[in-house]
């Protein structure tokens, strides 16, 4: 009787052990492009503050809350620049300013997803553009985990913000008469793979 009290209790010890190492595990999400917007805001001749975007945007997101540990890839095709005007997105796109040409994606890796408790507050990470590449922080204004009510899968949202100077990126023309300072804003919803 106690042998089997024993197996009983190391049985049950073990597969204790094995779901909260399946609930500890880091989860892939898969950004949902139709949902997901890159964003870029700047001054232009102290006459107002323009508004752009990116209209395709991809990447993946691994997070562990119980570990505090994530990673954040993301890729924005910048030939997808969106102004609203075509001619000045094909302004936006040359050589002075995004080279799309040459350049046609900007990226963002992440060195380290930040937490306070088991919720991601920002991501410090390398921003590549134009094939320079500046260590910049997404603060993130929002951030959500839930199962998404259509899909009946996890999915995580998020707002996140930085500002860069565009210089940095050798794409200053104009400065400062025309900002040098961009901020950037990506509304992201992502899906569990």
């Amino acid at each position: 009787m106690q042998k089997t009290f024993a197996r009983l209790t190391l049985a049950a010890a073990l597969a204790t052990g094995l779901s909260a190492a399946a609930l500890a595990a880091p989860t892939t999400y898969e950004v949902e492009g139709s949902h997901t917007a890159a964003r870029f805001s700047y001054d232009h001749l102290g006459l107002s503050t323009q508004i752009h975007r990116f209209d395709t945007t991809t990447g993946t997101i691994v997070l562990d809350p119980a570990a505090k540990t994530g990673t954040v890839d993301i890729t924005i095709d910048t030939t997808t620049v969106d102004t609203g005007h075509e001619a000045f997105n094909g302004h936006i796109q040359g050589a002075d300013f995004l080279d799309t040409a040459t350049y046609p994606t900007a990226t963002f890796k992440s060195t380290k997803v930040n937490f306070d408790g088991d919720t991601p507050v920002s991501v410090d990470g390398d921003l590549t553009i134009k094939g320079v590449t500046k260590p910049i922080t997404l603060k993130l204004d929002s951030f959500t985990a839930k199962e998404h009510p259509m899909m009946k899968k996890p999915v995580i949202g998020a707002n996140a913000t930085a500002v860069i100077k565009r210089s940095d990126f050798n794409a200053g023309k104009f400065a400062p008469a025309v900002g040098d300072e961009v901020t950037l804003n990506i509304a992201l919803e992502a899906v569990q793979k």
